[in-house]
């Protein structure tokens, strides 16, 4: 696989090429805890629902979706506002040529024009792709917490990894959703 690509704003539109990366993820791995794959309809609208205030990206090349990364709100309590949880899958072909790193490069980027403070990733473990990839990018490992998910029939252990994306003891910037970066042409 050669040739350049690119990273934008994922769409609904882009919910059939999502759905088609990530299934083989929720069918054949313990990567994600999901036992049914979302179809292209419900990929659609999580991805609609997550750019309400989140960024979603999609990584392409000739048209194509190789891969995707999203945030969303690590919790619901109004503390939590400046925390957000990440995710990255890539298309099983495309994998180990960066396309991972490279979106969540961009993801990060986009967080922290946000106003997040930190970045935290869920990683089923062991998977050492995704592990050296959240230590590649500066994350640490904080948590792990043995056989919390029942997958593929055996209990699945999980790792919190975190990357601190602003310092200081002061109190926060406002957390600025997405569609508000979107609007005044900072992405």
């Amino acid at each position: 696989m050669s040739g350049a690509f690119a990273i934008r704003p994922a769409t609904a539109a882009d919910g059939a090429a999502c759905a088609a990366i990530y299934a083989p993820y929720v069918e054949r791995s313990a990567v994600t805890f999901e036992y049914e794959a979302p179809d292209a309809a419900e990929m659609s609208r999580r991805i609609e629902s997550t750019t309400a205030a989140y960024p979603w990206l999609v990584c392409e090349r000739g048209g194509a979706v190789l891969g995707y990364a999203y945030a969303h709100r690590f919790a619901q309590r109004a503390a939590y506002a400046w925390a957000a949880e990440l995710s990255v899958y890539v298309d099983g072909d495309a994998r180990g040529r960066g396309l991972g790193r490279a979106l969540y490069a961009e993801l990060l980027a986009l967080l922290r024009r946000m106003n997040c403070r930190v970045a935290l990733a869920l990683v089923s473990t062991p998977n050492p792709a995704s592990e050296r990839l959240h230590e590649a990018m500066g994350f640490e490992r904080l948590a792990a917490m043995p056989g919390v998910g029942w997958k593929l029939g055996a209990w699945r252990d999980i790792t919190y990894f975190s990357l601190r994306l602003a310092e200081g003891a002061a109190a926060p910037a406002p957390f600025i959703p997405y569609p508000e970066l979107e609007k005044e042409g900072r992405i």
